[in-house]
């Protein structure tokens, strides 16, 4: 049964984005777990929607950048000025200063910017001038970009892709899908009907109730039996790092506790493991010629790594 919180905010947010409850569950595990989440699609799905109704469902402060090669990183993470006196330096908060961020196309920013995010993402902070100061809570980044090869765009490094949790896409809907939004949309704004499901404070309990769910040890070892699986393996350049394991078990975490349970079990693993990983593993180039992408190769790994069984 899902917890009556999250099925609050999920039908909140489902007001303005039809047809796409997965992605929306798995959007609300990631905050509720404290990750990142990258939305990775063509112009016009829904992305910035998306995360406009996850911030007025959930009660957040929202802040949005529109990443250009001219944005500098002072426009993120702020900057000094000289006092009224011309004394001590005062600071000016940059756009990072909020609950939800919306980094919209961060890989049409040059890497200076793009990395400007990451002590945020990382440590809940940003540093200016010598002087770090900590980020609203609960805090979290949704940042989107247009598929790679996209004119004007620049990849993100690996450092920088590991620090999302989940790299989700939500493609186009249906024609059934398309049909309601066009009906929804006709003369209607559907965000301004988002009312706030949650407050600050319970968004804060539902992170402390999901960080307490119980992990066996079989769990963790199958966790990391995965992870050395993918770095062991020869179609892979590059295989999942430690913080990769880290991700997935807090995500589970927060699918487990959205589900109603205070433990975790191998299905929360397999229907989040493509989401945590698929963007933190990267394909030997003869992979890609013989057809392999990341997706084959980690449905490869989760064939070949047995999965504990559980017990009554």
């Amino acid at each position: 049964m899902t917890q009556p919180k999250a099925l609050g905010i999920i039908n909140e947010v489902r007001k303005a984005i039809v047809g796409k409850d997965t992605v929306v569950c798995k959007v609300l595990m990631a905050i509720i777990a404290g990750g990142h989440i990258l939305l990775e699609d063509n112009p016009g799905v829904g992305k910035t929607t998306m995360a406009l109704a996850f911030s007025r469902a959930m009660s957040m402060k929202f802040s949005r950048v529109q990443f250009t090669p001219e944005t500098m990183p002072s426009d993120v993470v702020g900057y000094s000025v000289p006092g009224a006196e011309g004394g001590k330096l005062e600071y000016r908060p940059g756009a990072i200063m909020c609950h939800l961020f919306l980094a919209d196309e961060i890989n049409r920013t040059s890497a200076k910017t793009q990395s400007a995010l990451l002590e945020a993402m990382e440590e809940g902070q940003v540093t200016v001038d010598g002087v770090s100061r900590r980020l609203p809570r609960p805090y979290t980044v949704i940042a989107t970009q247009n598929p790679l090869g996209t004119a004007g765009t620049q990849p993100l490094p690996e450092s920088q892709l590991d620090r999302f949790m989940l790299r989700l896409s939500i493609g186009y809907p249906t024609t059934e899908q398309e049909i309601d939004i066009l009906r929804q949309t006709e003369d209607k704004r559907p965000l301004e009907n988002i009312r706030a499901a949650a407050t600050l404070e319970e968004v804060a309990q539902m992170r402390a109730e999901a960080a307490s769910v119980h992990v066996a040890d079989d769990l963790y070892k199958y966790v990391a039996d995965l992870c050395t699986a993918t770095r062991e393996d020869p179609a892979l350049r590059l295989g999942a790092s430690p913080r990769a394991g880290q991700a997935l078990i807090r995500a589970c975490r927060a699918s487990a506790w959205m589900g109603g349970r205070d433990y975790i079990v191998p299905a929360d693993i397999h229907l989040l493991f493509y989401d945590v990983m698929g963007h933190r593993v990267v394909p030997e180039p003869r992979a890609r010629l013989s057809g392999s992408d990341a997706r084959s190769v980690l449905e490869g790994t989760l064939s070949k790594v047995p999965a504990p069984k559980l017990l009554r």
